[in-house]
């Protein structure tokens, strides 16, 4: 992690094209239908319990047994592969994309996730924390939690296996976590994000400077 940041580079990025592009995949084999056209706005699943389904993007049939699948995220579709529209498509690939607006929040985690330390999932499962590493959360909060190497700080739920993953990265403090406790993660995507000690005032200034100057130019 370098202390050399070119704040303006990376503000001007998000400043000139404030989006995440989601690309939605067929998550099975089937015939697709396409429920949305391009410019459509999406809402993502809802509610105090998630019990609120997105908006329908498109419906996939195998075995004649259709499946509807809804946004996991809000936003307005940017692109329909709409070649694809009564055909056979193979798992993974690309059905259409929502650009979804980045709040400022998203917009610093994203910032944070170039600069800290990320520790990513070994494969599609569901994690928690060890309880020693649950236990001390919350007693302490996150940023007051230490872990170095072959630390066992994480447990992943797998074909109702449960295996104990050990940290293998850089020793700090747990900055940011990526993960919510027994949801489904996919592999390599980021569980938990470590900050050096002694790096831990750069952080707070990406903070800080990142909300002085979006707040700015809102």
């Amino acid at each position: 992690m370098s202390d050399e940041i070119d704040f303006d580079e990376i503000l001007g990025k998000y400043h000139s094209d404030p989006f995440e592009y989601v690309d939605i995949v067929a998550e099975h084999t089937g015939t697709v239908r396409f429920l949305v056209e391009e410019g459509r706005e999406v809402e993502a699943v809802s509610g105090e319990w998630k019990h609120i389904l997105g908006t329908a993007l498109f419906e996939i049939t195998r075995e004649r047994n259709p499946k509807k699948i809804t946004a996991t995220t809000n936003g307005v579709v940017s692109e329909v592969c709409s070649g694809l529209e009564g055909r056979f498509v193979e798992a993974g690939e690309k059905l259409l994309t929502i650009r979804h607006p980045l709040k400022k929040k998203e917009i610093i985690e994203r910032i944070l996730q170039e600069v800290l330390i990320i520790f990513p999932a070994p494969e599609r499962a569901k994690y928690f924390f060890s309880l020693d590493i649950q236990s001390r959360i919350d007693k302490k909060g996150t940023r007051e939690i230490s872990v170095k190497p072959g630390d066992e700080i994480i447990i992943m739920s797998l074909m109702k296996r449960d295996t104990p993953v050990y940290y293998s990265g850089e020793p700090g403090v747990i900055h940011s976590i990526y993960f919510q406790s027994g949801v489904s993660v996919g592999q390599g995507a980021p569980l938990i994000g470590v900050c050096p000690t002694e790096k831990l005032p750069l952080i707070q200034k990406i903070i800080t400077r990142v909300k002085a100057d979006w707040d700015k130019k809102k």
